[in-house]
């Protein structure tokens, strides 16, 4: 009777130094690395992936969590490989015991007693299956995994590290080459195969091999009905849907945008740009449509942002990185430093309205103009003579708004680009009037910029590609009425042909020797940007923006939105008047020296000219006079000598030999002078 209890207490003094031995050798385990890489993820701004890129070796091992998969998926893999896996510490003693039994009987492996986690320490340790020891390792291993990680995260492990075929791992890797979408949902058909595949990857590849994929996928269909995942129903509607035949790629969307902020931050493992994903894979079909009938070597590029967040919602570098033939594809075209054409005027507008140089009612000559030795032509070699400013600037004219540039200064004009967010460049380091048709280089982004703060109300709005982005501080470029002004004029501008009058107003450029066609435009919330030309600056004969870049500019806005957003109100400060009710000064544009200059119909002495020598006038002289209020009065050296004349001819009494000054001053004040010599 004494005997029993002390064996009793012998096998649980036995049994607890088994246990603790077992916990030391597991406590003991040195733990292989569980940050794999990962491959580096680009998503849009409602976290659709835009791009991955593969880790070394080329796989495809995109990070996945459980919480993030189709709980469907994640029971019918617990029905099939590892039924008690919430309850077990990480090795089920009787599915192995079942496993090593079957085993010995059939002499063969019937069926495997690993746990999930026991499949997980074999993935992360790459270790065999094939002997004992390697067996040995992998349930020491997962009884430590047990010990430090959650059910969680070792189901996460799985969904991150299961081979799929080929160089596909993880769950999401696989849904999207297989099914081209993320496992968020998937139909019991996708759920059984992709629990069938990682059994044996190749092997079972649907691509490769259908028929072996449709019978592992039956095998775990009817599994999963056994266990009550499925009802027949569900099951019989997984017969019959086919396997995918055909590998899909993955998504290559927002390709330099991507690459851009893979350089930007090469640490991060996830990346989040402000482009939409739908809005973004339209345009890139745009490019590739609007490059047909174009010469092989033409490239575009493009770009959407909303003006009052600054986001862009779309940035297409070149018609894809495939046309990296003659085409140059693979460079980023939307931050190219490029010759802007006559893309600037509307800037050299805006900032002599403020200046009181003009308004969009001005007259201003469109006639021969030298500055210097620079002397512009317009695009068509013919002047238009006498037109009003806001003309001039909807027809793009060149001699106007150089003449505005020389009085505003090239270096306010360049000052005025910085403050709007551009980064110019100048090919000889010094700003002078050619700057205004194009002479410095700038990116299509930075025009975009340029043109988002025209409806901001003339203040800087700064761009911005990635999402939780720092805004920059925002700058005044040009006053509310001016900037409303500007709007008002280039949204008055016709449609090019075929294109609907729709109110956008926008405006186009063509660089020097036809490198480059631009066209910009912005409504009420979005603004746009077109490039099209050669990536390498070679000429594109015939080439003008209006013709070529403008209707993709149109089209850009039929995909963003189906109507306009309207332009704002005009502020309340803004001069909306005709010619005739401007300010005297505002009429007609005279340039810096105006005040000094005689009008048109000023006093003046029409003869003798100035500095004209007269012989015989010792016993007098005759002046003629032009435009002068009756009565005058004539001085001779300074001395009255004649009053009260109501009559242009004045014959003056003689002034002796010698030079005489004669000064003519009428009713209004006004007054005349020359220096004469007399004989």
């Amino acid at each position: 009777m004494r005997i029993l209890p002390v064996f009793l207490v012998f096998t649980l003094l036995l049994l607890a130094g088994a246990r603790d031995a077992l916990d030391q050798w597991v406590a003991e385990t040195e733990l292989p690395n569980l940050l794999a890489d990962t491959s580096v993820e680009v998503v849009d701004r409602n976290g659709q992936l835009l791009r991955a890129y593969t880790v070394d070796g080329g796989l495809w091992r995109l990070g996945a969590q459980s919480d993030a998969v189709d709980p469907l998926y994640v029971e019918v893999l617990l029905a099939y490989e590892d039924k008690r896996f919430w309850s077990h510490q990480g090795v089920d003693v009787w599915a192995l015991a079942r496993a090593v039994a079957q085993s010995a009987w059939y002499g063969r492996v019937v069926s495997g007693g690993s746990t999930l986690t026991m499949q997980v320490a074999r993935l992360i340790e790459d270790s065999g299956t094939g002997s004992w020891a390697g067996k040995l390792r992998q349930i020491r291993l997962a009884l430590a995994l047990e010990q430090h990680l959650s059910k969680r995260e070792i189901l996460d492990l799985y969904l991150t590290h299961a081979p799929f075929g080929g160089n596909l791992e993880g769950i999401r890797a696989a849904t999207l080459s297989w099914f081209g979408k993320e496992p968020h949902r998937l139909t019991p058909a996708q759920a059984a195969l992709l629990v069938a595949l990682p059994q044996s990857p190749n092997a079972r590849r649907p691509d490769r091999n259908p028929e072996a994929a449709e019978a592992a996928r039956e095998r775990v269909l009817w599994r999963a009905k056994t266990a009550g995942v499925l009802d027949q129903e569900g099951v019989d509607a997984a017969l019959m849907t086919p396997v995918p035949k055909v590998r899909r790629a993955f998504p290559a969307v927002a390709m330099h945008l991507a690459d851009r902020a893979k350089a930007t931050a090469p640490e991060a493992a996830r990346h989040q740009v402000t482009v939409d994903r739908v809005l973004q894979t339209s345009l890139e079909t745009l490019a590739q449509e609007a490059l047909r009938g174009l010469e092989g070597r033409v490239s575009i590029a493009m770009v959407v942002a909303d003006h009052h967040s600054g986001e862009i919602l779309a940035s297409v570098g070149s018609a894809g990185l495939t046309q990296a033939g003659a085409r140059q594809g693979f460079i980023d075209m939307t931050r190219a430093k490029r010759s802007p054409g006559s893309t600037l005027k509307p800037l050299v507008y805006g900032l002599s309205f403020d200046r009181g140089l003009a308004h969009p009612e001005t007259l201003i000559a469109d006639v021969p103009t030298r500055f210097g030795r620079y002397a512009p032509q317009n695009f068509d070699g013919r002047f238009r003579g006498e037109l009003r400013v806001r003309e001039a600037l909807a027809q793009s004219l060149n001699i106007p708004v150089v003449m505005l540039t020389d009085e505003l200064g090239p270096a306010n004009l360049m000052a005025a680009m910085r403050a709007a967010g551009m980064a110019p460049e100048l090919p000889g380091g010094t700003a002078g009037l050619a700057v205004t048709l194009g002479g410095v280089g700038v990116s299509l982004e930075e025009l975009v910029t340029l043109y988002a703060m025209i409806p901001q109300g003339g203040v800087a709005q700064p761009l911005i590609w990635q999402a939780g982005q720092d805004i920059p501080r925002q700058q005044r470029v040009i006053s509310r009425s001016a900037a409303w002004h500007l709007g008002d004029i280039l949204s008055e501008i016709a449609p090019p042909a075929g294109a609907p009058r729709s109110g956008l107003a926008y405006k186009t450029g063509t660089s020097y020797g036809h490198r480059d066609t631009w066209a910009i435009g912005f409504d009420g919330r979005h603004v746009a940007g077109v490039w099209i030309g050669r990536p390498d600056g070679t000429p594109v004969p015939g080439a003008f923006g209006a013709e070529i870049a403008a209707p993709v500019l149109f089209d850009v806005f039929q995909r963003v939105k189906p109507t306009l957003d309207p332009l704002p109100a005009p502020p309340p400060e803004t001069l909306i008047v005709s010619n005739a009710a401007l300010p005297e000064p505002l009429k007609t544009f005279r340039g810096r020296n105006a005040v000094f200059e005689r009008s048109e119909d000023a006093l003046e002495v029409a003869f003798p000219p100035e500095g004209a020598r007269l012989a015989g006038a010792r016993d007098g002289m005759t002046i003629k006079v032009k435009n002068a209020a009756f009565p005058m009065t004539v001085l001779a050296n300074g001395a009255p000598v004649a009053s009260g004349v109501r009559h242009g001819d004045v014959t003056l009494p003689a002034t002796g030999r010698g030079s005489a000054t004669i000064t003519v001053i009428d009713a209004r004040g006004q007054s005349d002078r020359i220096t004469v010599w007399i004989d």
